[in-house]
């Protein structure tokens, strides 16, 4: 990737000599890292060393610190605003998105690796419905956009150097649509006990790096050139989400909302209602007068449990958000922007522990003028972050058009089932030889399966069901069967009907 911009080491050891001996130690232990890489590339190694110097700073200014729980308030009235009320009005002409849409680009956070399930490469490229992947069905999405409404509207992946070389290699069989895409940084692991890095040349394992949470997007977006490029083509806003998220589609009434005439809003969150399955998740509070995103990771250990209570604490944080593009710009340029760093402790295998330091994207909300969350339907997040998640996109609770995931009309309810699959059934190329075929799911309210069972074709599951092979036993269910809240245990095989 060319960069845009280099800084020079100087600018970082003399802004480190304020932080101490360890942020000391640090910068001249970067200045020899940076001393190793090729002259093709030290700029660009330069520049993360010089983005990991300022994250190390904060960090070590801020250590220990942990948020005033004193000072959490409940959003101002008319921070969350609801979805229906922003859909509100007289219904729009289809043939009035165009103008709306011509403003628009669409961001993909594509920095994942698929190892959580068991896979080698970007999770974007694991098939999750019809042999399509995450990134087909993106694709899928946008062309449909640009064909609807005959727009231009870009997709553009922020990716890390652990997906960037793949992804490029897949992104030759889309004829049709251009993917932009731009590298996040690439920062070094440090030892805990030290809080020295990790590698001690460019050349060592990649193991020895990491990419610092999505929240490095504003800086690396800017410096790869890409924001600029984007404001130049007439490009006002951004709509960020998780590939991974098959609910984070653009949504017509929120992309009205963001451009209508006269708006002071440069940041919107997408939260949705939370459920006892989404008590870890980010939510918004007001705190010394901002609107701001917490984090469990900020709470005092002795809040935790007032953190996830689903009655104090009722929505979270999709990690779907519109931007303003000139706001990103502004902000960037002022070095204004301010999150909070997140510890992130890693055991090697050797018994070392290290430390990454991270941030979120989200928690940026904080530095923007006007800004929202939107409480959205909770279709709009679905994320597949485990093969229990793969099992509901890949059944018939799910449609697929256009590339675009939407729930069944057949099903009676809104909600989708919670499903519990054991280690069995972790890895997906293991899933997938459990199932001949994925069973109907409809009906299906609640399912739990541990131990070596296999699913035969065919197979209706409704209601409650729990299927558990003890140690060293098997279950077999057989070709055809219904189950319909059925509690299964044991070593057997259910006879066919």
């Amino acid at each position: 990737m060319a960069l845009k911009r280099s800084e020079s080491l100087n600018s970082v050891t003399s802004y480190s000599h304020e932080q101490g001996d360890a942020a000391l130690t640090l910068s001249a232990e970067l200045s020899k890292l940076i001393m190793t890489a090729p002259l093709n590339l030290r700029d660009e190694v330069e520049r993360n060393c010089k983005g990991f110097q300022t994250l190390f700073d904060q960090y070590m200014g801020e250590r220990g610190t942990k948020i005033s729980w004193d000072k959490i308030r409940p959003p101002p009235a008319g921070s969350i605003v609801p979805h229906a009320t922003v859909a509100a009005g007289e219904p729009k002409a289809a043939s009035e998105l165009s103008v709306p849409l011509s403003k628009l680009a669409v961001l993909k956070l594509n920095g994942g690796l698929g190892t959580s399930m068991g896979c080698v490469g970007p999770k974007s490229v694991i098939s999750v419905r019809n042999d399509l992947t995450f990134l087909d069905l993106c694709v899928r999405q946008i062309e449909h956009l640009n064909d609807s409404y005959g727009t231009t509207v870009p997709l553009v992946l922020m990716n890390s150097f652990n997906t960037h070389d793949d992804t490029q290699k897949v992104l030759r069989k889309y004829k049709k649509t251009e993917v932009k895409v731009f590298n996040q940084s690439q920062y070094p692991r440090i030892l805990k006990e030290t809080l020295q890095p990790l590698p001690k040349n460019t050349d060592n394992s990649d193991e020895d790096w990491y990419p610092p949470g999505h929240g490095d997007l504003y800086r690396s977006f800017y410096d790869s050139g890409l924001l600029q490029e984007l404001l130049d083509d007439g490009k006002e806003w951004v709509f960020i989400s998780n590939i991974d998220n098959l609910g984070a589609t653009v949504d017509e009434d929120i992309l009205r909302y963001v451009t209508r005439p006269g708006n002071d809003c440069e940041f919107v969150m997408e939260v949705t209602d939370k459920t006892r399955a989404d008590v870890k998740g980010g939510t918004l509070i007001e705190y010394e007068g901002r609107i701001r995103l917490l984090e469990v990771a900020q709470v005092p250990k002795d809040h935790e449990e007032d953190f996830k209570s689903v009655t104090k604490f009722r929505v979270f944080n999709t990690n779907n958000l519109w931007i303003n593009l000139h706001a990103i710009k502004r902000l960037v340029e002022e070095e204004s922007l301010h999150m909070e760093v997140i510890e992130n402790k890693k055991t090697l295998d050797d018994g070392r522990v290290i430390i990454q330091l991270e941030q979120a994207v989200g928690s940026a909300i904080k530095n923007f003028n006007g800004a929202i969350g939107i409480n959205v339907p909770r279709s709009r997040f679905l994320p597949v972050k485990k093969t229990s998640d793969l099992l509901l996109v890949m059944s018939n609770l799910y449609q697929l058009r256009h590339g675009t995931l939407s729930m069944n009309a057949s099903r009676l309810f809104d909600s989708v089932p919670l499903i519990k699959l054991g280690d069995h059934f972790k890895k997906v190329k293991d899933f997938l030889r459990r199932f001949e075929n994925i069973p109907d799911i409809l009906e299906l309210d609640h399912l739990t399966v541990s131990g070596d069972v296999k699913f035969g074709k065919n197979v209706i599951l409704r209601g409650t069901v729990i299927i558990i092979a003890q140690e060293n036993d098997s279950i077999d269910i057989p070709q055809g069967s219904v189950l319909e809240n059925k509690i299964v245990t044991g070593n057997l095989r259910i006879l066919d009907h």
